[in-house]
């Protein structure tokens, strides 16, 4: 609760070869035992995550890699799983080895990095036992990277490193603000949050959490009520409130309480803006109203939780579209990390809100979809299309809302 979540922290992959001191130069960058650390080749077989802060960049998550030469039938798993996490890097540390030098894997992997935009730095470690190598130069004279000179065993260069990772981390990495550029100072928001079995126990939702920090940092005040309270609240304040967001789930009831010139969406819109492209999720909520009795459709969450009774993602979601199109749609569910290796035969792929990964993953996973010709829509984005009130919702987002217009079904 009291730590930026990994979603919203600068991703930085910690790539090479094996036994180059990718896993002791994450050690020596957090200043801590993070990695294990081994002679034995092939030791780091899944990406180990760690957040940690450098300033002024900011809150960062160090991703520490296989090796990118890893060998054999788990060998190959280990790099696809390497090569896997570019889709979620906002940077990439290169970590070479004197004695093993520059060749074809780092090349493949900077031509991999560079077709996602992802920009990199080289980094020369062991220099303390090489300390007459010419690697550098010649590194990057060669492939015009930045090239940093380190030992990870000793710290030599690891200030420098943290200066140039803060001078190569894209300027535009940050993500949007959630609600703070809809508001105004000494604006007042209500926010909706439902208390169901769907609920954390002693706690809110993370893009409750997320959206009610963001008021506060904008100086706006944050008024919370559960949905049989918005229409009492309303009626107390004594001026009308800039913004009204709810739960997707509530949509239809928070909808009809609360009065047409009052701003209204949800979370889920706030989140599709936040950690994707609205726009193109308001194209996939027009794909859905295309939909025709036996299409397949994937349902992709980027978490796993325990499913309640009543679940959005299993249950409501499929019924209520079901109920639209008038007739069974072939259902498919998948959760964590991965979407499937196939796009092409689904007629449209629905997503969670992606409070747990971050924007530039998400983006891939659009991109992805986009590529295999399958239009995308996120949960609140279609609720409110099946409710009938998408274009309320999307009253707050100009170019979404015209979007939506310009290819959208209605009800």
């Amino acid at each position: 609760m009291n730590s930026t979540p990994r979603g919203s922290r600068l991703h930085i992959a910690v790539c090479g070869r094996r036994n180059a001191g990718k896993s002791s130069l994450l050690n020596a960058l957090t200043n801590q035992e993070t990695a294990i650390v081994s002679a034995v080749p092939g030791t780091t077989a899944d990406p180990v995550y760690k957040s940690m802060e450098i300033l002024p960049v900011g809150p960062v998550v160090l991703i520490d890699t296989a090796g990118i030469d890893d060998t054999g039938e788990l060998g190959e798993l280990r790099v696809q799983k390497t090569a896997a996490v570019l889709n979620k890097a906002d940077l990439v540390l290169l970590v070479a080895d004197p004695e093993q030098g520059v060749g074809s894997w780092e090349r493949a992997l900077l031509a991999k990095a560079k077709e996602k935009g992802v920009p990199v730095v080289g980094v020369v470690n062991k220099v303390d036992i090489y300390p007459a190598c010419d690697l550098v130069q010649t590194w990057s004279g060669e492939s015009g990277l930045t090239v940093v000179p380190v030992s990870a065993r000793t710290r030599l260069g690891i200030e420098n490193l943290k200066e140039v990772i803060i001078r190569s981390a894209p300027k535009d990495w940050a993500m949007p603000a959630i609600v703070g550029d809809l508001i105004d100072p000494g604006d007042t928001v209500v926010l909706v949050v439902p208390i169901d079995l769907a609920a954390p126990k002693g706690r809110l939702i993370l893009p409750q959490v997320q959206t009610l920090r963001d008021i506060l940092d904008h100086n706006a005040h944050a008024l919370v009520v559960k949905e049989d309270g918005l229409r009492k609240a309303l009626a107390d304040l004594a001026c009308k409130p800039r913004l009204v967001i709810t739960d997707s789930q509530a949509f239809r009831r928070v909808a009809a309480d609360t009065p047409e010139e009052i701003m209204l969406t949800s979370f889920s819109i706030l989140y599709a803006r936040y950690k994707g492209s609205l726009e193109i999720m308001a194209e996939g909520a027009a794909a859905a109203g295309r939909l025709k009795p036996g299409d397949r459709v994937l349902v992709a969450e980027a978490c796993t939780h325990h499913r309640v009774e009543g679940d959005i993602g299993t249950v409501k979601i499929p019924r209520w579209l079901c109920r639209q199109i008038g007739g069974p749609l072939c259902f498919e569910w998948v959760n964590g990390l991965q979407l499937p290796a196939e796009l092409t035969g689904y007629s449209l792929i629905i997503h969670c809100g992606a409070c747990m990964i971050n924007r530039r993953e998400m983006l891939h996973r659009i991109m992805r979809a986009g590529g295999a010709g399958v239009p995308v829509v996120n949960y609140g984005v279609l609720i409110a299309y099946l409710h009938g009130i998408l274009e309320r919702a999307l009253a707050p987002f100009p170019r979404a809302l015209e979007r939506w217009r310009a290819v959208g079904t209605f009800q």
